[in-house]
């Protein structure tokens, strides 16, 4: 299939972190034009996410440098192995964990918006993760569950505009999942199935918005609707 992606212009924030290079990668062979967006390293692009003014100015130099953005992918967020377990229910630890996650997704999607509407244009896709469908862990539940739900205020806001907003949620990521899925946990997934997806919903081809979709097994045991 082709996924129309030619010459589309995706700014992957958090690109050049595990799930993002592999989104980076897997569009760059659809042929889109894709500028990564981190806070330093390889980054093509230099932006602090917690900063309206750093995003403003990247965005600015996108358009400036390719007249045009089409998409944007935030896989930006600390990985859930580096919150601290012991504090689960620390409201500081909450607190930070919302803020880098999903206040990051949301700033982001606010800033390209304008841009995605005036040109009738756009998919925002936000990643995720399955435990904001489990407890055990306020800290995890809330900072995934927070931008799953901005994504579908967002998604309703944008109706019939051409921009459509929907988030994927993967569960572990490892280069080496495991066929085993057991009762009350998510299945694995590697990062180029979870760019698979990403990918596919950043396309025109992509009738989809306002939508939270597993990567790997959703959770085994549990229904949601």
């Amino acid at each position: 299939m082709d996924l129309d992606l030619k010459n589309r212009v995706v700014l992957v924030v958090g690109g050049t972190g595990l799930i993002g290079r592999a989104v980076a990668a897997q569009l760059r062979q659809e042929g889109a034009v894709v500028v990564t967006a981190a806070r330093g390293g390889s980054a093509d692009v230099v932006v602090d996410a917690s900063d309206s003014a750093s995003i403003d100015a990247a965005i600015a130099t996108v358009l400036d440098q390719h007249g045009r953005l089409d998409g944007l992918v935030v896989t930006a967020a600390p990985s859930a192995r580096t919150l601290d377990q012991s504090r689960n229910a620390d409201p500081a630890q909450v607190a930070d964990a919302f803020e880098a996650k999903s206040m990051t997704f949301l700033r982001l999607a606010n800033a390209v918006i304008p841009h995605m509407r005036a040109s009738g244009f756009g998919r925002i896709v936000g990643v995720s993760g399955q435990n904001a469908l489990t407890t055990g862990n306020i800290t995890g539940s809330i900072r995934n569950a927070a931008l799953i739900i901005a994504a579908k205020n967002l998604a309703d806001d944008l109706a019939g505009t051409g921009v459509a907003v929907n988030t994927v949620n993967p569960g572990t990521v490892t280069p080496t999942p495991s066929s085993t899925i057991e009762h009350g946990r998510p299945g694995e997934s590697t990062p180029e199935q979870i760019a698979d997806l990403v990918t596919f919903l950043t396309s025109p081809r992509a009738a989809v918005s306002g939508e939270s979709i597993a990567v790997g097994h959703r959770i085994r045991g549990i229904v949601s609707f």
